[in-house]
């Protein structure tokens, strides 16, 4: 399809961008109406050139037209609406209402400068800028018609007609403008007989000298014009990862879900029965059970170990008995010579330091007898 265009060229200009004959008789109609823009919508008012109705059967006209075209059967007190039919499919002109009574003496010319297309990326649209390489003019097939309004006023309308894609364009949309590229298939829409079929003209245009690159996104809007529409921007190479890709389930392999005990987290062993470690269900809803820390290979290590912790435990034990003991008969001697009369609830006392009545609690607390 084509809905939006850059005609930024001068009145004069289009006669020749057209590949008219200079010879030929030319009258103007309505150019006053024109305004050159980056970014041409439908409703815009563009200059085409069509053939000229008068007494003189070769002369042409540069007629002023907005794009989008009103079937002059529309009511009379209907409001205009230019997007409804600023294409038409090239395949069907022959049998659509609206167009086959058009085609025998209502065909006209449109000449711009390059036109737009949108990639569709999802919800996102890239717009693209498509042109001849050597910055010539192209021109489009169209056909007009006229309609009058209930206040008695002519307007003058046109739609561009489309085809199936070409071969390089297929990837940025399935239609493209019929493209007259020689003067050849001007003469021939422009000037053929009513009864010609149009087949050679009404086709893809493949030739290797119609290129693109990306626009601004802000010529979205028909509202934006100016020389920014046709500047060539870089596109991001890299995706952006959608934030969905952070909350993703991860997958392990069955080596990587099983916890690995390292020598540094190994708890210290001893002579109860190995124990089995027991994990939170995975994400599959199924419970794993971790094989013992300590298997039946290794029964002697764990043996030796023990009964060297068990030797380790009563050799302090026993010292500690020892140290206690003298110590207990050394402070009995002391206690008896200086204080004769005190009883054993005042000797318990002073082993704190503190005397009788400090309250802490003395060193018979913490050991029991031996």
């Amino acid at each position: 399809m084509c809905g939006r265009a850059r005609c930024t060229l001068r009145v004069d200009d289009v006669p020749r961008a057209c590949h008219l004959n200079p010879h030929r008789p030319l009258r103007s109609v309505d150019t006053h109406r024109y305004r050159p823009a980056y970014n041409v919508s439908p409703g815009s008012n563009l200059p085409v050139i069509r053939r000229d109705n008068g007494t003189n059967s070769q002369g042409v006209a540069i007629h002023c037209m907005k794009w989008g075209l009103i079937p002059s059967f529309t009511n009379k007190t209907e409001k205009p609406d230019h997007y409804k039919m600023f294409n038409a499919r090239s395949e069907s002109v022959t049998e659509k209402a609206s167009f086959r009574r058009l085609v025998p003496g209502s065909r006209c010319l449109v000449a711009v400068e390059g036109f737009y297309e949108w990639k569709k990326d999802g919800a996102k649209k890239q717009p693209y800028y498509i042109h001849f390489k050597d910055g010539r003019p192209m021109v489009f097939a169209a056909l007009y018609d006229s309609w009058k309004n209930v206040e008695g006023e002519v307007l003058y309308t046109f739609t561009i007609l489309t085809t199936s894609s070409s071969s390089a364009l297929a990837w940025l949309h399935d239609r493209m403008p019929v493209i007259l590229g020689n003067t050849g298939s001007t003469e021939e829409w422009l000037d053929g007989s009513s009864s010609s079929k149009f087949s050679t003209v009404l086709k893809p245009y493949e030739e290797p000298d119609l290129i693109w690159y990306p626009v601004t996104s802000a010529m979205n809007k028909p509202s934006y014009d100016g020389p920014e529409c046709i500047r060539e921007i870089q596109l991001k190479t890299e995706e952006m990862k959608p934030i969905s890709s952070f909350f993703s389930k991860k997958v392990c392999n069955s080596d990587e879900s099983k916890p690995q005990v390292t020598n540094a987290s190994r708890p210290p062993m001893h002579a109860t029965p190995a124990l089995t470690l027991k994990v939170e269900p995975d994400t599959e809803g199924n419970t794993v059970d971790q094989q013992p820390l300590v298997d039946g290979s290794n029964e002697d290590v764990k043996s030796n170990v023990a009964q060297a912790q068990l030797a380790n435990q009563g050799a302090y034990q026993f010292q500690l008995k020892r140290d206690y003991e003298q110590f207990s008969a050394e402070d009995k001697s002391s206690v008896e010579t200086n204080h004769p009369h005190s009883s054993p609830a005042k000797k318990k006392g002073n082993l704190g330091g503190s005397g009788a009545g400090s309250g802490q609690k003395s060193l018979f607390s913490y050991f029991g007898k031996g």
